[in-house]
């Protein structure tokens, strides 16, 4: 089932954005890149198979972000990423397709 896997490429995502708070907290910062690209790619393949889903293409304006603290980032894209997982819960793909992409752009 496609939501399943995407429900599993969202929590593997949020996941790795929470592993990455420690490494950034002490200072490493090669950790917490590795980390956040691992969970960058994981938003990328959830949002495939969002494309494979949906034949009608979404897309949506994110904020411009003028160099944010990587801190703040990070805890920003995994409230984001709570909320997509609790959109797929509730069956409200567009809502939840909606978070991966936001979350996407801020990574």
């Amino acid at each position: 089932m496609q939501i399943q896997k995407i429900s599993k490429t969202v929590a593997s995502a949020l996941a790795y954005i929470e592993d990455a708070i420690d490494p950034q907290a002490k200072g490493n910062e090669k950790k917490v890149m590795q980390l956040t690209w691992r969970a960058a790619s994981d938003l990328e393949y959830g949002l495939f198979l969002f494309s494979l889903k949906n034949s009608e293409s979404s897309s949506w304006k994110l904020p411009p972000i003028k160099q944010p603290k990587i801190d703040s980032l990070l805890a920003s894209t995994q409230e984001i990423l709570e909320e997509a997982a609790k959109s797929l819960e509730a069956d409200n793909l567009k809502e939840a397709h909606k978070k991966l992409w936001i979350a996407r752009g801020q990574l």
